[in-house]
């Protein structure tokens, strides 16, 4: 082997054909150009990640002021304390004490008894509390619940009897609003204030030429020969008509006696004036009537008793309370122009209006 070892200074015969080290690494190198291309790559992804973790922090702290926001509002919901929704209110002063009793009647909505009478009682327990008014934008509801508010308010004013207790009439107070206000010392409207409809209502329908016409068939399964008695498919046989009127008749006895306890001698010929038919009347009617007593609102009855210190005592929804203040009410007036709308009733439930 007499070329070995090789000569390092000597090219190998094919070398011609092959690139030196250098111009090698040189093919492979980016150039300035893709240089430039790759390094504003890396940038523009470095100050995308700063914007995202900007934003991160921004959405969280908001989340977290929002969730603070709601257990400070649920916090002063479950207060102890009479909200008052009025700034600079102080109960440790003499004042009158307002209760709201608004919408309709019922145990599943904001007029609900439970509510009601706890606000009243705790008017009532406090000691800088002057009066207590009662009020009212409410179309009715439940017999049941009426009474029982009813009810609070004649033992409230028995245990307290130098307080007294003033229903006032803003808009409506019919039916079972009224059988409510019917148990004040005195009761006050506005002059166009509805007032009246001492009377019961159970709504039932026949749909049963309706069903024929489209097909369909009822095959309702009963335990119980009346069970049925309200049915949407079938008309009311004579028994259960009469049936039912008696029931609404002796609903309606406790409403018209709830009213004369409550009003006494001041209901004008109640028989001949048909004041327990049904019928509602314009605040200024219900005066002559007897089924109120004086033209007025929560701040005229204020000045009138000389306290301008006036404490609202009913209870806060903390949920609403927060819908309130942070959320847009887009139908705020539509809805003003159709407060006197009653709404929907489940069958077979008995109603005052």
């Amino acid at each position: 082997m007499p070329n070995w070892p090789p000569d390092p200074n000597k090219r190998p015969e094919n070398s011609a054909n092959q690139p030196t080290p250098s111009q090698h690494t040189s093919s492979n190198q980016p150039s300035g150009q893709e240089w430039r291309l790759i390094e504003n790559t890396l940038l523009a992804s470095v100050v995308e990640q700063r914007r995202a973790r900007r934003w991160g922090i921004f959405f969280k702290l908001l989340t977290f002021g929002y969730i603070l926001l709601l257990f400070l509002t649920i916090g002063r919901g479950c207060s102890t304390k009479a909200p008052t929704g009025l700034e600079g209110v102080d109960t440790s002063k003499p004042h009158l004490a307002v209760v709201e009793l608004q919408g309709t009647i019922s145990n599943g909505d904001i007029a609900n008894a439970y509510d009601v009478n706890r606000a009243l009682t705790r008017a009532f327990e406090n000691s800088n509390s002057q009066a207590v008014a009662l009020d009212i934008n409410s179309p009715g509801g439940s017999p049941v619940q009426s009474d029982e508010i009813w009810q609070t308010m004649r033992d409230l004013r028995q245990e307290y009897p130098d307080k007294k207790l003033y229903a006032v009439i803003g808009d409506i107070g019919a039916s079972g609003a009224y059988y409510i206000a019917s148990a004040a010392d005195e009761i006050y409207v506005n002059p166009s204030s509805l007032v009246g409809s001492i009377g019961v209502i159970m709504p039932s329908y026949n749909i049963e030429g309706l069903m024929d016409k489209v097909g369909v068939e009822d095959r309702t399964i009963t335990a119980g020969e009346y069970k049925d008695i309200l049915s949407l498919t079938r008309p009311l046989t004579d028994y259960e008509e009469k049936h039912v009127e008696n029931v609404l008749a002796n609903t309606h006895k406790h409403f018209i006696d709830a009213v004369k306890e409550g009003r006494g001698d001041r209901l004008k010929n109640a028989e001949q004036n048909k004041l327990f038919s049904g019928l509602f009347w314009t605040g200024e009617q219900s005066i002559a009537l007897g089924l109120a007593d004086k033209t007025g609102s929560i701040g005229s009855l204020g000045k009138e008793l000389e306290l301008n210190n006036i404490v609202n005592y009913t209870p806060t929804d903390p949920f609403q309370f927060f819908m309130d203040r942070f959320a847009v009410k887009l139908g705020a007036g539509i809805g003003a122009s159709i407060k006197l709308d009653v709404l929907p009733q489940e069958e077979g439930n008995a109603q005052m209006r």
